[in-house]
């Protein structure tokens, strides 16, 4: 037997429908409803949410009073419950339906030839161009808990959760969503994972972009998709106009979106992640069940076997990278957060110098700009800044004048120390041949220049300064207590692909020779600079030649530990993500090395020096991350 949803790595398919209807005309617009469902079982979509009252059109006003619209409703429902016996989705339509003595507005759930549920809305607006309390009654009015409909015998209510044992979701009307405590709050609380809104909502001048953020406030406040669908074309226009909302949001962010004023059919179609949401939830401690005296009743869905469906979505190559149009506030707020943990910290010691290495790469210079800035803020003189660079054995003249130059055009006291002469006495000492170039030669020269910034820093009554960032420490791309410790590391909680985007944002805001420098150190390869120069004297150690790029990593990194996927789903997505940039072959390829890095180097993390969390992750062992270093690594295949 299949599961009723059959989650595609995680993901179901769902779908905004907005049909074209007439006012009053039931058969005509279950007919049209039925092409929609068509459609999407074209597409391989599993769920499907129709608007509000859709059956009979949301302004039929006093009509609802009439029998012969209430018998067409039941009809029409009927005609649509029939078409599910040879579709898979479920369907959820609004009609209104006259329990006891009473009219309700109420949300209808359809799969398999059944009716599974039938949800009533809970709250009934009376209030400027909204009178439905002329019609409806609110769902508290009754104490039913079953009717019979269309020959079957179904629940009635609003706490239902329609569930397969791994997805569940549950149902709003309208104007559930904008009262100060939606049922939403409560039925995630209770389990559901998504949220099905039917819904029947005017425009007004800003009325739409208030809607937008209702929808993407609560779907992150309940960690939760949502799917919202509001009435359209061929609502009555007697005083309001209907524009076709159609919405698709998770935990926070719209992914699809209607066509608002259009007069043709739409089916917005997407995936929600719900290994993402539910990841999310695990570690929301706030997401226990509900200790309140209501009792929710689950609903099974039907038993269903769908196809696999490649993703309508796509994915962020760069998930910790902000969005260009945020680009100013986003890089503003990060540097921000820097300057304001190297501020207190400086303080707090009574540290008279901070001092740190500049290689002439791009954490070095990303520090050295939150150094600056730090000073700056503090009112402290620039001259108080000790940077220093340290020449050695693969130091190129590209790397070094670039350092140089920074530290001058900066106004920060600068000092050269080369690392040559002390490293080869240190060769000597333990009877190392220079020309082997392996880990000791690369380490010690690692190691040597941190000592001379340790030393330094005790001379100047200093705090040493660390430049290496989240992506090296998840790689593990540091000498242990050599770059991998500091007194205090500035860059610990900023991943490669931001390193770059926050040097090129301040690249900005720099005078001119500044502002040259920095662009080409963002052209310089990513390198230690431990092995020689090549015959040209070019770099010939590049980092992403050796661990792989970057740019994967940082994704690698951002949904295992962001969301704990596992390293099939992180293949699936990031194939998808880096579909046009690499083959499938080579994302492999460097997941597996992420993974086994990110597992053999946890004992570098274990004892890295304090630093500022800046976004959804960190790997400091006093904060988000904390692990064993002899746990075994994932497999790929798992």
């Amino acid at each position: 037997m299949g599961l009723g949803i059959n989650m595609n790595n995680g993901f179901v398919r769902v779908a905004a429908a907005i049909p074209e209807l007439r006012v009053a005309d039931c058969a005509y617009n279950a007919s049209r409803m039925a092409d929609l469902v068509r459609k999407g079982e074209e597409e391989k979509v599993q769920l499907i949410c129709f608007p509000e009252l859709s059956v009979t059109s949301y302004s039929c006003a006093d009509l609802f009073f009439q029998q012969q619209l209430l018998d067409d409703a039941k009809k029409a429902l009927n005609e649509l419950q029939m078409l599910t016996f040879s579709t898979t989705a479920v369907i959820i339509v609004g009609m209104p339906l006259k329990v006891q003595n009473q009219l309700f507005n109420t949300a209808v759930v359809l799969q398999g030839g059944h009716i599974l549920g039938v949800v009533p809305k809970t709250h009934i607006p009376n209030n400027n161009e909204f009178y439905e309390k002329r019609w409806f009654a609110p769902a508290k009015s009754t104490d039913v808990q079953t009717i019979t409909i269309c020959s079957e015998n179904v629940p009635f209510g609003t706490n239902l959760l329609f569930s397969d044992g791994k997805f569940s979701f549950a149902i709003e009307l309208c104007e559930d969503l904008w009262v100060p405590i939606p049922p939403s709050s409560q039925h995630v609380l209770h389990g559901a994972d998504v949220i099905f809104n039917l819904s029947a909502t005017n425009e007004l001048i800003g009325k739409h972009d208030y809607l937008r953020q209702l929808i993407e406030q609560q779907s992150a406040r309940c960690v939760a998709g949502y799917v919202y669908a509001s009435a359209g074309a061929g609502e009555s226009t007697t005083d309001v106009v209907y524009a076709g909302n159609g919405l698709i949001a998770e935990n926070g962010k719209i992914i699809a979106s209607s066509e608002r004023f259009s007069f043709e059919p739409q089916l917005i179609v997407s995936e929600i992640d719900i290994e993402r949401l539910q990841a999310d939830r695990l570690r929301n401690t706030n997401f226990t069940n509900d200790k309140s005296n209501e009792i929710y009743r689950t609903v099974k869905l039907e038993d269903a076997h769908f196809t696999q469906f490649e993703l309508k979505r796509s994915f962020d190559k760069h998930p910790f990278v902000p969005p260009l149009q945020n680009r100013e506030a986003s890089c503003e707020e990060i540097f921000s957060i820097q300057v304001g943990g190297l501020a207190k910290r400086w303080k707090h010691t009574n540290a008279e110098t901070v001092v740190l290495g500049i290689s002439g790469g791009l954490d070095s210079t990303l520090a050295l700009l939150v150094s600056v800035k730090t000073a700056d803020k503090l009112g402290y003189d620039r001259k108080r800044i000790i940077g220093i660079t340290m020449p050695g054995f693969g130091t190129t003249d590209r790397t070094y004048s670039n350092a140089v130059n920074l530290m001058s055009s900066l106004g920060i006291t600068m000092l050269e120390i080369s690392i040559k002469d002390a490293s080869l006495q240190h060769f000597k000492d333990i009877n190392h041949d220079t020309n082997q170039h392996d880990v000791t030669y690369e380490n010690t020269q690692a190691r040597e220049r941190t000592q001379i910034l340790m030393d330094i820093a005790n001379k100047h009554n200093g705090l040493v300064i660390g430049t290496g960032d989240l992506s090296e420490l998840a790689l593990g791309w540091a000498t242990y207590n050599g770059d991998h410790m500091s007194m205090y590391g500035v860059n610990s909680g900023v991943p490669k692909t931001l390193v770059r985007y926050l040097v090129d944002f301040a690249a900005h805001q720099l005078d001119k020779i500044s502002e040259e420098i920095l662009r080409d150190v963002l052209d310089t390869p990513v390198s230690p600079e431990l092995l020689p120069a090549d015959e040209n004297g070019d770099i010939a150690q590049k980092t992403e030649d050796i661990v792989g790029p970057y740019e994967l990593h940082d994704f690698f990194l951002y949904y295992m530990v962001r969301f704990g996927f596992s390293p099939t789903k992180i293949l699936f997505l990031a194939k998808i993500a880096f579909i046009e940039t690499y083959e499938t072959e080579t994302i492999e390829k460097w997941l597996k090395v992420f993974i086994k890095r990110f597992f053999a180097q946890q004992f570098k993390r274990s004892c890295l020096p304090d630093g500022p969390k800046v976004g959804s992750i960190n790997l400091s062992p006093r904060g988000d991350w904390r692990m064993p270093s002899d746990a075994i690594a994932f497999s790929i295949n798992d």
